[in-house]
Order: structure tokens, then sequence, then C-alpha cells
């Protein structure tokens, strides 16, 4: 990304903004009242692909790397993130593994559906780091 890494970070984990600039989620609410930015045993429910899900911060590295699990009716997943600076901005990598029925289903009927919407995610979260730190 031809983003700074701090920014990328700062804007991944306030993720009750991610719907002002990612269309997938809405509904991002903190479960224990903490907050604004997600930290190591964050836990949050928010919507996405038209699921409701419930999240933990699993894994934590500040300004390096977060994941989170991610449970639903018929979906159980788990969403890592890395990233390092580079010379030009930075370097993001996301995987994501689902299980479930849910998510069986939708692979089979709409094969590219998640490649496509991290996709998507990677584009939007760039834009938005472009312009700088959040401000609040």
């Amino acid at each position: 990304m031809t983003a700074p890494a701090a920014a990328v970070w700062a804007w991944l984990v306030r993720a009750q903004r991610w719907p002002e600039w990612y269309a997938n989620s809405s509904n991002v609410v903190f479960v224990d009242g903490s907050g604004p930015d997600l930290a190591q045993g964050t836990r949050f429910r928010w919507k996405t692909f038209g699921v409701a899900i419930e999240s933990k911060v699993e894994e934590f590295v500040p300004g390096e790397r977060i994941a989170w699990s991610a449970h639903g009716l018929g979906v159980d997943a788990y969403h890592a993130w890395a990233i390092e600076q580079t010379e030009d901005g930075c370097l993001v990598l996301t995987e994501e593994t689902q299980n479930g029925w849910v998510a069986t289903l939708g692979s089979f009927l709409m094969p590219k559906r998640m490649h496509k919407f991290h996709q998507i995610w990677l584009e939007c979260l760039e834009k938005q780091a472009q312009s700088g730190l959040p401000r609040s």
C-alpha cells in the first residue's frame, strides 16, 4: 500500500469506523465497552456478508499484527492481518479461514465473493489511510 503503516494500523483497529469506508461492515459495537480501538481480548459484534458476527481479538502486536475469531449462525472464522512498513508505504497481508454450513454454502454458490470483498477491504483501507490518522 502507498500509505504509512501507522495510518493503516490506526484505521484497521478503529473498528467502529469501518462502516464509514468499508461498505461490507455495519453495526460494529464493542461487547465489553472498550474502545475506541481494538486491543488484545476485545470482544465486538458486527455484521458482514449479511451475517451477524461476534468477534474476539485473539492476537495483538501493536502496529504489526492483529487477528480475531468470528462466530455467527453457521460460520466460524479466523481473520488475521500483518502490516510491515516499506520504503514507499507498507505491505499488508490478510488471511481468513472459515468453517460451517454458511461458509460452505457461500463458497459453493459464490466462490470468488470472499476474495473480492477482501480485496475491496484492502483497497478501501489504503485509500482511508492515505487521508491520515483517524481524528476520533
